[in-house]
């Protein structure tokens, strides 16, 4: 007897990839004009579009006469939308980011009238283990993943979540390919025999691939092919259909963790590095949005619109070809475009609602060292710098306008919200308080707190890889970066600052009073190209276990300390190597002593070190010769910009704090008040 195979005709749709946003958009007509055309004569019985909403709006904007057959089609149940905004990526946003794809997303596809939903994260290089309570959250009760499955079978329950792995990925573009039928049949049966034994009595076959359109004749193929295939019969449906028809399989198989084995699939662990001013551009974003948010629900300002126009312009900039940093250069000039389009929206609300209430609500409790911005240098204050501009009260009252006169000099202070008698002392090679220190002797870089330390330098290595995955070089040794002196640059009562001069680039520390952390600043002209910049902390013991932010949680991940990718390159077709990289969001820690980043989002285990990647240099999108990866993830396109040459930026804090308190010094980097 045939098993029965449900085959669901869909199109992966990245907005902008290697092709930018308009070009794709532009395909996007033809592709749809045809399922659309498809559909309405009944060619064949539903479409599934990807699980997001904004590509479809974006076809409508072009094509409004079509939205009453969207809407109707959708109603039918013969088009399938949603529940995303955007698909976004699953390691390097926040929460929020992500349950906001899903109230917009939800909102758009219930008006239209959809009303099934799967969460679906078909190409998503890895998910995140928590995601499935994300969706539960939001009421959906599926979900669909690939990447990072290892031998996971097709039906199992992923953290309380019914959930299909798509045993051969979602691209099965076959039907589109120029060869006979029979020969069809014979790839068909060879992928199907891979399925079925992954999976129950029942398989699931994706038809589509990245913006691929139906065969006109796709109802005709699949019945000739039928009549070849021995073992299985295919059946057009959805998604939906499938998990119907397995629902008491799921229980079978539990998975709770994070999916990142990549022994089947590529999980394209270099994605975490690649252009890290996307990730710092997206960290500033998301944390001004969220205050702006929050300040205008507390005050019921009115704002709510203008708070979804920016949310929705940070989606687009999420979409794993976006913010990992895999897509071409105007792609990418495009996405700094919108950044700085939301940061103009999220800053912008925050000083209106500071000039209509100037009582301005702290969230926290966080009571130590702010910093803000005056007209004038005020009592109990240590002012860190000047710069001339109107000030906020004249910029935000609609009943004035700035002139000449009023351009003055504006000055940067800060201050202790609750004042303590704890002292600051500052050397020429060292800052200190009573909870932590710096130190700088002998060409040995140490933070101190009571009898706990940890040392650090910086390192750099060889990259012959691309945006998807740092290529390593065998046996390749790193450069250290050797110290060349120390000059105390800030002495005050509330902040001292030292700056640390090295063969790289120079390091400025600062440490406020009664802090416990120490602040690293990094400004530098990098003029070197296929490097990978590391700030590397060596720890008492071998580092097996890590504590980092996923989705504004912690996560635990094991590693074996004494792995080496170096070793294990790749030396035959379709393996992407082991690491022990790993995604981070803004925190990660390890034995008690914890780093936090302002868009660093990657960092290594190695022996005694935990290395947190500082910057990431390559030039192609896709190395066919990368070392770490013996099989192309894209096209061989020479991305320059990817480089990072000129100016970057790298900033982090450290200090020895248990991974459960994370967040109290996450308030002191990213604090809840506005001054």
């Amino acid at each position: 007897m045939k098993k029965k195979v449900i085959a669901y005709l869909h199109t992966h749709w990245d907005r902008e990839w290697y092709r930018e946003y308009e070009v794709f958009r532009l395909r996007l007509l033809r592709v749809f004009d045809n399922v659309l055309d498809m559909l309405e004569q009944n060619k064949m019985p539903c479409f599934y579009f990807d699980g997001q909403v904004e590509a479809l709006l974006e076809y409508l904007e072009l094509r409004p006469e079509k939205e009453s057959l969207v809407r109707r089609l959708c109603s039918e149940k013969k088009l399938f939308i949603g529940p995303c905004y955007c698909l976004l990526d699953e390691y390097l946003i926040d929460r929020k980011a992500y349950e906001k794809t899903l109230e917009i997303g939800l909102k758009i596809s219930r008006d239209f009238g959809c009303t099934d939903f799967i969460g679906y994260l078909a190409d998503t290089f890895g998910h995140s283990k928590n995601i499935p309570a994300i969706f539960k959250d939001y009421g959906i009760d599926k979900c669909i993943v690939w990447r990072g499955c290892g031998d996971i079978p097709a039906e199992f329950k992923f953290n309380g979540i019914n959930t299909v792995n798509l045993i051969r990925g979602y691209f099965m573009d076959i039907f589109s390919a120029k060869i006979t039928i029979d020969e069809k049949a014979v790839w068909l049966k060879g992928n199907l025999d891979k399925i079925a034994a992954k999976s129950s009595h029942i398989l699931l076959l994706p038809i589509g691939a990245d913006h691929l359109g139906v065969e006109s004749d796709i109802t005709e193929q699949i019945k000739a092919v039928n009549e070849r295939l021995e073992d299985y019969e295919i059946v057009l449906g959805s998604p939906f259909d499938y998990f119907e028809a397995v629902k008491d399989n799921f229980d079978k198989f539990i998975w709770n963790e994070e999916l990142r084995d990549n022994s089947k699939t590529f999980i394209l662990s270099g994605c975490y590095s690649a252009r890290t001013k996307l990730k710092q551009m997206n960290v500033e974003c998301s944390y001004k949005l969220s205050l702006a948010d929050k300040y205008q629900k507390h005050y019921g300002s009115g704002y709510e619109s203008a708070i979804e126009y920016a949310y929705r312009l940070l989606l687009k900039n999420l979409a794993h070809d976006g913010i990992c940093g895999c897509s071409t250069d105007a792609v990418h000039r495009e996405n700094m475009i919108r950044y700085e389009k939301i940061l103009q929206v999220a800053n912008t609300i925050i000083k209106e609602l500071k000039f209509e209430h100037p009582e301005m609500v702290n969230f926290g409790d966080y009571t130590g060292v702010v910093e803000f911005e005056s007209t004038e240098i005020l009592p109990d204050t240590q002012l860190i710098s000047t710069r001339y501009g109107f000030e906020d009260e004249l910029l935000y009252d609609t009943q004035r306008i700035p002139v000449t006169e009023n351009y003055k000099p504006l000055y940067t202070l800060i201050k202790e919200l609750v004042p303590c008698e704890d002292k600051l002392e500052t050397g020429d090679n060292f800052i200190k308080n009573r909870h932590v220190s710096l130190s700088v002797v002998d060409n040995l870089l140490k933070i101190c707190s009571g009898e706990k330390f940890v040392t650090f330098e910086f390192e750099r290595w060889n990259d012959e890889g691309d945006t998807y995955n740092f290529g390593a070089v065998e046996n390749d040794i790193p450069e250290i970066a050797e110290i060349l002196g120390t000059e105390l640059i800030m002495q005050g009562e509330l902040r001292g600052g030292l700056k640390i001069k090295t063969t790289f680039f120079d390091v400025q520390a600062y440490l406020n009073k009664n802090s416990r952390l120490i602040n690293f600043k990094i400004d530098w002209n990098n003029d070197f190209k296929n490097k990978l910049w590391q700030v590397k902390f060596n720890l008492s013991k071998p580092v097996s276990e890590t504590y980092s932010e996923d989705m504004n949680n912690i996560i635990c991940r094991n590693f074996d300390p004494l792995y080496d990718m170096r070793k294990h390159l790749p030396k035959v077709r379709g393996i992407e190597v082991k690491t022990n990289f790993a995604p981070m969001q803004r925190y990660v820690g390890v034995q008690d002593f914890g780093i936090i980043t302002k868009g660093l989002t990657e960092y290594e285990v190695s022996g005694n070190s935990l290395k947190v990647t500082l910057l990431r240099s390559t030039g192609v999108i896709s190395n066919p010769k990368n070392p770490s990866r013996s099989t192309p993830a894209g096209p061989p396109i020479i991305v320059d910009e990817a480089q990072q040459s000129g100016e970057n930026t790298a900033e982090f804090s450290v200090g020895f704090f248990a991974p459960q308190n994370y967040q109290n010094y996450i308030n002191e980097i990213f604090p809840l008040i506005v001054l």
